[in-house]
């Protein structure tokens, strides 16, 4: 059974910092096949992607609103995805998931490969 786990999440001021994690377990081991994204839904709101990474790493993507600010990274010895999150604006206060399908494009179409885990709540204050 795939198990999505994230953390790091809390409340900071605008223009802090946090980093976001999330253990991907994949029966058969196979994290380092996936393309995985961050994504995040603030009360009110259909669920926003706003990054992502190839297997290997080596392609990124970022949502407009994010661009500059966050950075995707992954660790597949670790099963690991991670979110760096500088100069965060109190419009990024939201539950943030981690996910992954099989290309950037896909993800991108709003497919997912599944189900969601339980987030981690962001707030950042004003």
């Amino acid at each position: 059974q795939v198990q999505l786990v994230e953390s790091g999440g809390g409340l900071v001021q605008a223009g802090g910092s946090l980093r976001l994690s999330c253990v991907c377990t994949v029966p058969g081991g196979s994290f380092s096949a996936y393309t995985m994204g961050w994504f995040r839904q603030a009360p009110g709101t259909e669920r926003e992607f706003v990054a992502g990474i190839s297997w290997n790493g080596r392609t990124t993507y970022y949502a407009d609103s994010v661009k500059g600010r966050f950075t995707i990274s992954r660790d597949n010895a670790k099963n690991t995805v991670y979110l760096q999150m500088n100069s965060l604006k109190p419009e990024d206060t939201a539950v943030y998931y981690c996910n992954a399908e099989g290309t950037l494009d896909l993800l991108k179409q709003g497919s997912r490969a599944f189900g969601w885990g339980q987030g981690t709540q962001i707030t950042v204050s004003s």
